[in-house]
């Protein structure tokens, strides 16, 4: 739809756009929850690869336990059963998984609706800011995501699931914990990669700058060290494994936050 067409249209035909971007969302995002619907096998194989032992990360530590010799970073052999103990529980699992699979494979085409929809409200220069601002968010997210599968989330399950109080006390973990603990980890570190863009916009509006985040660098690397030691219990490296990408975040939000306050003072000396 072109800016002239757009200028013309009353608020009724807004709203009929609207429905017309939010059917082609929910077709598209429809046909991907279908089709991972029907590659279970697929699927499921993704989300439990980290639950078994020969995980791709538990082997690279294991290689690197041997190249620094330093026995205790490899997480060895372990086994955790996953039990379902409600008749439907699997079914219901199987359903929602495959919705929210279809809801992220589409989420590009979704962001490509959305914007297209409010572009036209837009000036020249927003829509420029705009689309990489939702391009950063979108990868940033999806790095999130990528960090909790090949880290956060395995070194969590590794130790929680094998973690006794007692020996007398099995570990079966039921399949709605965990799909439940896999969901909740992975939009929380997308959330936590949104940091920069966060404070890009914080910047923006004058509620931070640089030198606020360079002046509480030292907290922030303390905090993000506690945050990853929750995370990762089990031994030192794993927390400097979680805690280094983090802080890296950090950085690049004084970074960001440097050449927004850059960029509006050259807006208000022209």
């Amino acid at each position: 739809m072109d800016d002239a067409k757009e200028k013309n249209m009353t608020f009724w035909d807004h709203l009929e756009e609207l429905r017309k971007v939010i059917f082609r969302i929910a077709l598209f995002a429809s046909v991907f929850a279908v089709l991972a619907f029907v590659n279970k096998k697929i699927l499921f194989d993704i989300i439990f690869a980290p639950q078994r032992s020969d995980f791709i990360t538990y082997r690279a530590l294991c290689q690197l336990a041997d190249w620094v010799k330093i026995p205790s970073i490899c997480p060895g052999d372990f086994h955790v059963d996953l039990i379902s103990i409600n008749l439907s529980s699997q079914f219901v699992v199987h359903m929602s998984v495959a919705f929210y699979a279809g809801l992220i494979i589409a989420s590009p085409y979704i962001i490509y609706q959305l914007f297209g929809f409010i572009k036209p409200a837009l000036y020249e220069n927003e829509r420029k800011y705009s689309t990489r601002t939702l391009v950063a968010a979108f990868l940033l997210f999806f790095c999130g995501i990528l960090l909790n599968y090949y880290a956060i989330f395995p070194l969590s399950f590794r130790f929680l699931g094998t973690y006794q109080v007692s020996e007398i006390v099995e570990n079966k973990i039921t399949l709605s914990s965990y799909i439940s603990t896999f969901t909740m980890l992975s939009i929380a570190m997308g959330a936590v990669f949104e940091i920069p863009i966060l404070a890009y916009f914080m910047a923006k509006i004058g509620l931070i700058n640089s030198g606020h985040l360079k002046k509480y660098r030292r907290h922030a690397f303390v905090i993000i060290l506690i945050i990853a030691a929750i995370i990762t219990p089990a031994d030192l490296f794993s927390m400097f494994l979680l805690a280094i990408p983090m802080y890296m975040l950090y950085e690049l939000s004084i970074v960001v936050v440097n050449k927004a306050i850059k960029a509006k003072k050259r807006k208000l000396t022209e």
